[in-house]
């Protein structure tokens, strides 16, 4: 990696988004030779991203990243302001007068849509709302469920829609001493959801679960999880695909189906039905979802370039709730160029481009820059491209000396923003702690941003980093 440390410093760079892609993208900046000061930038006053809030809370193992992310954040030349927005608070061009280098690493936001008719009625969801809901993020802590339907039909199969499925069908008593939120466990606790489709519109041998994930679904408690034994029956180019060394996942995922087709009759009190070849095509209710209509489908193309068809036949399934978990979408964001197509900024090997032209100082990383894919540790690598660009353009960048940190909390106490910094945040983080130990949990995470904010100015002694 190209670290410019001849060039004159210290670099300032601005990173938007404190998630994966956002502490990796630090960590390689702090690691250069370069002489590097960070602003990370977050629009909650709490950091990680889908770590904190995309994470299941069963799957605490997978939280662990943030042990990393803290240490990042505790480096020298490293500054957190939490509760900043960009497009609110600042702008990407008072980034760019008060530091070097700008890096976007603020994800996928929103949901892709089926765009079938009656997706908006009462009952039909969104996986993110859900998953944000149960996890206590701040922008979906009001979103209702009515879980009194018996059955759901979850659009998708990929590890979310598994977290979905998951959550819902697990008995309550298993999650709650996770840190799951207490307005979620009332809610999960009065379930009458019985029924479970988790609907592909390709094949097994296509579904992205994890295997482990998948297992998983096999194995919750007084729940059977079934499978079609005709769906499991594979074309030659199926085949294939399985057969290929670095397909393992889907191999181990084809046992499991066959073993859910070969379920015997249970009296267990939930049921999980895989159900493949089917794509959503209208959702119908008076006033919420009664039922979900689909499209059966067949496989046409050659082994990995497999894509659905429509047979002409269809099937309902009569359902009271809906959830949609068919990938995410990138937002737009005002100053800077947007590829509609691909959901991302446009961009080469990290640096942003107005048409052919990389714009200066501007960078991007993670689904904002490659789309919405992966797990977790892709993002360093990811992260680490994007910074070996950024660093060797360090000469250019630096010709002009920039304010860094200082200048843009100037900017921000003078509009009246409450900016949130890591001192902040880790009496945020004791708060939640503490609320969980009455409970037994590892925590119990605030949910509102005043909340937050009522926390900071009620501590006598806080901490300081």
């Amino acid at each position: 990696m190209q670290t410019g440390r001849n060039a004159p410093g210290p670099l300032h760079v601005a990173v938007v988004g404190s998630g994966p892609s956002g502490f990796y993208a630090a960590e390689a900046l702090l690691r250069s030779e370069a002489d590097v000061r960070i602003s990370m930038i977050e629009r909650l006053p709490t950091p990680y991203g889908l770590v904190r809030s995309g994470v299941a809370p069963d799957h605490p193992n997978l939280k662990q990243p943030m042990i990393v992310y803290d240490r990042i954040a505790r480096t020298e030349g490293f500054s957190f302001l939490g509760n900043v927005m960009i497009g609110r608070d600042v702008t990407v061009d008072e980034l760019l007068a008060t530091h070097h280098a700008v890096v976007m690493a603020c994800g996928a936001q929103v949901d892709k849509r089926m765009g079938i008719p009656g997706e908006d009625l009462r009952g039909s969801h969104t996986a993110t709302e859900f998953v944000g809901w149960y996890n206590g993020h701040p922008d979906h802590r009001d979103r209702t469920f009515d879980l009194s339907q018996e059955v759901a039909v979850i659009v998708g199969q990929g590890n979310v829609a598994a977290d979905v499925c998951r959550i819902l069908a697990k008995p309550v008593d298993e999650l709650r001493q996770s840190d799951i939120s207490a307005h979620a466990i009332e809610v999960l606790a009065e379930s009458k959801i019985r029924e479970f489709y988790v609907v592909g519109r390709r094949g097994p041998a296509q579904a992205k679960f994890t295997s482990k994930e998948l297992r998983e679904l096999g194995s919750v408690t007084d729940c059977v999880a079934v499978a079609n034994a005709d769906e499991c029956i594979l074309n030659e180019q199926c085949e294939k695909e399985l057969a290929e060394r670095s397909n393992m996942n889907a191999t181990k995922n084809m046992e499991l189906f066959r073993r859910f087709a070969d379920q015997i009759a249970s009296d267990a009190r939930r049921r999980i039905t895989f159900r493949f070849f089917a794509s959503p095509k209208e959702l119908v209710g008076q006033e919420r979802v009664e039922k979900i209509v689909l499209t059966r489908n067949r496989l046409e193309g050659i082994a990995f370039s497999q894509v659905a068809r429509p047979s002409g036949e269809t099937e309902e399934i009569d359902c009271g709730l809906v959830f949609r978990s068919i990938g995410y979408r990138g937002v737009p964001i005002s100053e800077l160029p947007f590829d509609e197509d691909r959901s991302v900024l446009p961009n080469k090997v990290g640096r942003i481009l107005e048409g052919d032209r990389p714009l200066p100082g501007l960078y991007v990383t993670g689904w904002l820059k490659r789309g919405p894919s992966g797990i977790i540790g892709t993002n360093r690598a990811d992260s680490m491209e994007t910074v070996e660009n950024l660093l060797a353009d360090f000469p250019s960048l630096t010709a002009d000396p920039k304010p860094g940190v200082g200048g843009l909390q100037q900017l921000l106490e003078e509009r009246g923003v409450r900016s949130v910094n890591l001192s902040d945040w880790i009496n945020i983080d004791s708060a939640e702690v503490e609320r969980g130990k009455k409970e037994g949990k590892p925590r119990e995470k605030f949910t509102r941003i005043d909340d937050m904010l009522d926390v900071l100015a009620d501590i006598t002694c806080p901490v300081r980093v």
